[in-house]
């Protein structure tokens, strides 16, 4: 009887282990489904966002469905920035760490904030959108 009690900590975290897998398949397989239309998407934990010509959609994965959905055109786009720990960077020579990571889309009413967990993925983010949107000038 104690050797089964020992084992039920483990069995509990293996439980918690397989709901956690599956709860990430289920919103990756939902963001599949949603970046289908587009001809560049990227899934991140914090947000998603795809780019079809010169729209671009963002919002948040969940299990369902990709809630909290933007979409502008990087035609009204009047500066994209990298910013890392709420500062400005050059996405050319970016840092190599952050602890807060985001692309901002500065509007003519709103700026609009894209997270990401890495630097080097944002950073090659924002190059092409840079090239993209200065292509539309």
């Amino acid at each position: 009887m104690i050797h089964g009690l020992l084992w039920l900590p483990l069995l509990a975290a293996f439980i918690g282990l397989a709901y956690a897998g599956w709860n990430e398949y289920q919103t990756l397989e939902t963001y599949r489904r949603w970046a289908d239309p587009f001809g560049r998407a990227k899934y991140d934990v914090y947000s998603v966002l795809g780019q079809k010509e010169d729209v671009l959609t963002v919002g948040k994965a969940t299990r369902k469905a990709v809630t909290e959905t933007e979409s502008f055109s990087l035609k009204s786009v009047k500066d994209i920035r990298l910013l890392v720990n709420d500062q400005a960077v050059d996405l050319n020579a970016p840092p190599s760490k952050g602890k807060k990571v985001a692309l901002a889309f500065e509007l003519s009413d709103r700026t609009i904030e894209v997270p990401f967990t890495q630097v080097g993925l944002a950073a090659k983010w924002g190059e092409v959108l840079t090239k993209d949107w200065q292509a539309m000038k």
